[in-house]
């Protein structure tokens, strides 16, 4: 229960760092991303479960790029406190990409 609250929280932080660095993405304040972090988790999963693993984000190839940048984009129209562009998205999936290559957000 304590790494899934952690894995939340650094979610949260790299939402946030995101939605600074990049035009077009926007979080607001701590809760915000952290609403965000656990409606993209919830999204995500919905998806995995109903399109297999090959469109997971984790599958790195450019399926689970651009099923990690809808999420994201769909996002929003739940998270009231999230705007997201599509050029936004493509963008923030592209940096999370990378920092969870450094800082991975899920527990293996």
């Amino acid at each position: 229960m304590i790494g899934m609250i952690i894995r939340f929280i650094v979610s949260a932080l790299v939402l946030m760092l995101v939605s600074f660095l990049i035009p077009g993405f926007q979080v607001a304040g701590f809760t915000g991303a952290l609403i965000a972090a656990i409606v993209i988790a919830i999204l995500g999963f919905i998806v995995e479960s109903l399109l297999g693993k090959s469109v997971s984000p984790q599958s790195r190839g450019i399926v689970g790029f651009i099923t990690a940048a809808v999420v994201i984009y769909l996002a929003q129209f739940i998270v009231p406190s999230m705007r997201v562009t599509w050029w936004g998205a493509l963008l923030a999936s592209l940096v999370i990409g990378i920092i969870d290559a450094f800082v991975p957000t899920e527990l293996r």
